[in-house]
């Protein structure tokens, strides 16, 4: 029904000129008409449907947009779009907190014997002096008979039971994990017992938060995930492992059974997670005034209330698993774990307010500006990661995927394609957000091709007459020459192809004659992206190392050099430039 409606408007005004829908594509008038009379909640919906039947068109025998003019409504939406969008962090500042996120489940992961070892022994000693677990995880323990509050001393008589086994401190010491607590929590050492419970709710927050980071899931559906979410599987095709999360939407109660592509680092955080959610998990299964079902001890949530007995609060008790706990923003979880991110890291810079601004331009400028920290939020890190897959051009997406394996092939592959999309069951929020982004970063790379950032081989004035439909001083003129599909490009290796037909050379796909071919001029087409240096750089020396082990006189050396030499030339005239 959601389908009908959408397109229904589109097949009236269709009729209503004359033109056949199946001929669409073919008619960017009659698309402009259309497009700019509709809502951008339906523009929105059409995005997405007119991208699967383009997904699906050699199924179905038919499409009705090319992906150019479903580029051309995301310029409409963003155009009419009278709400801010979500700030999209920049690439520093995102490598910076996730890298960090990474290092604090690393840690406790290398300490989760030691830590597991730690929380025995508490455990047994709470016990010891409450007279059974049971009552040690209730709410009825009364502090002063805590076995590691001194104070315990004076009650001696009335309960010769409860015995002072020294300070949390001594009792981390003796398991080897002082320096760990006291690099995480803050002020660990006046938290007593407390501390180790703020750790564990330190890493439930890092563990939810990578998770969030690395696929496209809002944050209140990562607290659907339990520890059996993670599935891995093989792809037929390619023979590349695809890790999935399974959970529940909060946004349709059709999803009770979604699935979000992850990256494989995700791992990381289930691990983490898991040990924390079995721990506390044994603590609720005690405590009798906690409902617990079989099925929650045995697949426990990943992000669980804090049951264990020293715990500083005590909330929620009286809520079975199925009522999720609720979190506050982003920015508030920070502020109360000062140790995670240093703020001197996070402080905003020139470059980073420009990637920032590049994507959304309506940043509130009295939050974000050069030396202010950058004020993280949940939907940033689902924005974020939607536009780094959908690849931007400005994410330095090589530092990404070697250090984090995010913006991994699969990801990318699978969310953008409607196949999977029918065949797995993903996350419909998660695809509809993929998939508008890629659009709306087509927009925005026709806007960025009239940046000094890019040159022209022939000089600045080749450019200009590449760019004349593009005004770069007037954006409402650069959205009215889209809607009229006057405007040519297409990315390549080595930047931007502005060529208006098709390349006889494949050329968007091959570099050889963008760069120049045997001698000859390089295309009058191409525009180079200075941004890409290191990359093109790279391949150099790939092409490099393989013509060393090509055989003399071979076709495959011939190919080789031809190449090298093309991106040679574009290097000379980027460093020229």
């Amino acid at each position: 029904m959601a389908i009908y409606t959408a397109l229904r408007p589109m097949f009236v005004a269709c009729s209503k000129e004359g033109v056949s829908a199946l001929d669409l594509y073919k008619f960017p008038a009659v698309q402009n008409k259309i497009f700019t009379e509709a809502s951008k909640g339906r523009n929105k919906t059409v995005i997405m449907i007119a991208h699967e039947i383009w997904e699906s068109r050699d199924e179905l025998g038919f499409y009705l947009l090319t992906p150019w003019d479903i580029g051309k409504i995301a310029v409409t939406i963003e155009k009419n779009d009278k709400v801010k969008q979500t700030p999209y962090i920049p690439p520093r500042i995102w490598l910076y907190q996730a890298s960090r996120l990474r290092a604090c489940l690393e840690d406790f992961m290398a300490n989760r014997e030691a830590i597991a070892n730690c929380f025995k022994f508490c455990l047994d000693t709470y016990a010891h002096n409450a007279g059974s677990l049971a009552k040690a995880c209730s709410q009825d323990f009364p502090a002063h008979l805590r076995p590691f509050n001194v104070n315990n001393k004076r009650h001696h008589k009335k309960h010769p039971e409860a015995i002072y086994f020294k300070t949390f401190f001594e009792v981390s010491d003796k398991f080897g994990i002082t320096e760990l607590l006291e690099r995480w929590v803050p002020r660990m050492k006046k938290g007593g017992a407390a501390s180790f419970s703020a750790y564990f709710n330190l890493i439930s927050l890092v563990g939810t938060a990578y998770l969030v980071n690395f696929s496209l899931m809002r944050i209140e559906e990562s607290f659907s995930l339990k520890t059996n979410s993670l599935s891995i599987e093989r792809d037929e095709n390619t023979g590349e492992d695809i890790y999935i999360l399974t959970g529940v939407t909060t946004k349709t109660i059709h999803d009770d059974d979604a699935r979000w592509i992850t990256a494989p680092s995700a791992k990381l955080a289930i691990d983490a997670l898991s040990i924390v959610a079995k721990l506390r998990i044994q603590c609720a299964v005690l405590n009798p005034n906690v409902p617990i079902s079989a099925s929650d001890t045995s697949d426990p949530y990943l992000y669980q209330r804090p049951y264990e007995p020293w715990r500083k609060k005590s909330k929620g008790f009286e809520y079975t698993q199925d009522i999720r706990p609720t979190v506050s923003s982003y920015v508030a979880t920070l502020q109360k774990n000062t140790k995670l991110f240093d703020p001197s890291e996070m402080r905003i810079t020139d470059r980073d307010l420009e990637s920032a601004l590049l994507i959304t331009p309506s940043l509130n400028p009295k939050e974000y500006f050069v030396g202010n920290e950058w004020s993280l939020g949940w939907h940033q890190l689902r924005r974020t990661g939607a536009v780094n897959m959908a690849g931007s051009g400005i994410v330095s997406e090589s530092a990404m995927q070697y250090q984090l394996k995010h913006a991994t092939r699969a990801m990318t592959r699978y969310y953008g394609s409607g196949h999977y999309h029918l065949r797995f069951g993903l996350n419909s929020s998660a695809v509809n957000e993929y998939v508008r982004t890629i659009y709306e970063m087509l927009a925005k790379e026709v806007t960025l091709v009239t940046s000094p950032r890019f040159i022209s081989p022939h000089g600045e004035k080749r450019k200009e007459q590449l760019l004349a439909a593009i005004s770069e001083k007037d954006h409402k003129a650069l959205v009215s020459e889209a809607r009229k599909g006057r405007i040519n490009y297409r990315p390549m290796f080595l930047g931007a192809c502005m060529n208006d037909g098709p390349c006889e050379y494949g050329g968007f796909e091959h570099v050889a004659r963008c760069g120049g071919l045997n001698g000859s001029q390089p295309c009058e087409s191409a525009l180079y992206d200075k941004n890409m240096l290191p990359r093109i750089q790279a391949l150099r020396d790939n092409l490099q190392t393989r013509l060393s082990g090509a055989e003399e006189g071979s076709p495959l050396e011939t190919s080789l050099s031809i190449q090298k030499l093309a991106v040679e030339n574009a290097i000379n005239v980027i460093n020229l430039s």
